[in-house]
């Protein structure tokens, strides 16, 4: 099944989900395998190091460095990756209350990551933007 590429569809019916984990994002040098005991959900190479995104008690178990603590909000609707118009949609409706985005496309969803603690506040913003 391929995923909805409509924008009006896809904010229609796209579901916010606030996951109960905190989340971190971590810099190591090194290869994913050093790391995979830490379960990360998301990784990124880039030439200043290896990203991790990983649940906030793994990083202290871990004793890693992390700057901010984030929730994830997953919208459900199954996006495809050549949809146009969904991540500017949800940046600018958290713009609007002054709320950052860190979001990563999956092949099923995108996931919005926000801090922690105005998490609440963007899960009701893009509840509001999905009304539209």
């Amino acid at each position: 099944m391929s995923g909805v590429k409509d924008i009006n569809e896809l904010l229609s019916s796209m579901q916010p989900e606030l996951i109960d984990e905190s989340f971190v994002f971590c810099t190591v040098t090194g290869q994913l395998a050093q790391y995979s005991e830490l379960e990360p959900i998301a990784t990124f190479v880039e030439p200043e190091g290896l990203t991790l995104v990983l649940t906030k008690d793994n990083a202290d178990e871990a004793g890693l460095n992390y700057e901010g603590v984030f929730r994830q909000i997953t919208l459900t609707v199954h996006s495809s990756l050549q949809a146009v118009g969904l991540t500017a949609a949800v940046s600018t409706k958290l713009t609007s209350k002054g709320i950052s985005a860190n979001v990563i496309a999956a092949y099923y969803h995108d996931h919005i990551f926000v801090s922690n603690d105005k998490a609440e506040q963007a899960l009701l913003a893009l509840k509001e933007l999905s009304n539209i």
